[in-house]
């Protein structure tokens, strides 16, 4: 099948299947280390992939990962995928105050690139978490020698997002210099706005209906679509965690057929790393204020 000419972004949020937000508050962070780790295997799984396809992505390295395996983050490095930065321990940024996300990120970006020896530019956050009250972590970002983000949903969400951000790449603004958003994807209906391309949605949606609106983004809106997966969602014989339904849907849920979709995905579009995408983009173009 052929291939539409624009490239795309296609993600990976290098985290162990105990990290997700969904269990937060059942999976205690003290408790961490006594879950058998499936991170290495399922990074292994996932590199074989791409590699067959040849294909690079943009790897948001968890800083705890990177701490606690790091043999696993450098071979990512060595096998030419971008490594960019998801928060040390996963905390949600509006849950933090400016101090501590900015002492958790700075403390993430020097262990991953202590890890790679290769600078960081993105940045994404855990669970999407930039939202309207936590707007002002922008700033932080810029200070801290981010380039790029890629942490805003633009749809309603209990959990996350900003329903009225724009839905194609930005730049936006802040005090302290521009910095370039890459939303989460989705399709216009109307009024609403439907997730697309990443996560449970990659695992729920039919994968007809995921292709076709990467398609129609790129052909009918000139828009490149930053697709997102975790290495556990190649995992189908993952360790159950129990929880509520909700918690149990979001991460179990559709892991039977991921790498299934995830393989057609690389066959069927055309993906490269977000630094690719950015290097396209120049901050002359209009900004968003923060």
């Amino acid at each position: 099948m052929l291939r539409h000419l624009m490239k795309n972004a296609l993600t990976i949020d290098l985290e162990d299947y105990f990290h997700v937000s969904a269990y937060a508050g059942r999976v205690r962070m003290e408790e961490w280390d006594s879950y058998p780790s499936r991170v290495e295997q399922n990074t292994d799984r996932l590199l074989e992939l791409l590699a067959e396809h040849n294909c690079l992505a943009t790897f948001f390295v968890l800083g705890w990962v990177a701490e606690k395996k790091p043999e696993v983050v450098a071979r990512v490095a060595d096998a030419g995928h971008e490594i960019a930065c998801h928060s040390m321990l996963h905390r949600r940024i509006f849950d933090l105050t400016p101090q501590e996300f900015r002492e958790d990120t700075r403390r993430a970006k020097a262990v991953i690139e202590d890890t790679t020896g290769k600078q960081v530019a993105g940045y994404r956050a855990p669970s999407f978490s930039v939202t309207k009250k936590s707007f002002w972590a922008l700033d932080i970002l810029v200070e801290e020698g981010f380039q790029y983000d890629s942490s805003i949903f633009p749809v309603e969400h209990p959990s996350y997002g900003i329903p009225d951000a724009p839905r194609t790449p930005y730049w936006i603004n802040t005090a302290s210099g521009p910095i370039l958003e890459f939303p989460m994807p989705t399709l216009a209906m109307g009024s609403k706005r439907s997730p697309i391309g990443g996560g449970a949605y990659l695992r729920l949606l039919p994968y007809s209906y995921t292709l076709r609106s990467i398609r129609y983004l790129n052909q009918h809106e000139d828009s490149p679509v930053c697709v997102y997966v975790h290495p556990w969602e190649l995992d189908p014989e993952q360790p159950r965690m129990g929880g509520s339904l909700s918690a149990r849907a979001r991460h179990y849920f559709g892991l039977g057929r991921a790498e299934t979709k995830l393989r057609r995905l690389i066959r069927d579009v055309e993906f490269c790393p977000l630094a690719a995408l950015f290097s396209q983009r120049s901050p002359v173009e209009d900004l968003v204020p923060v």
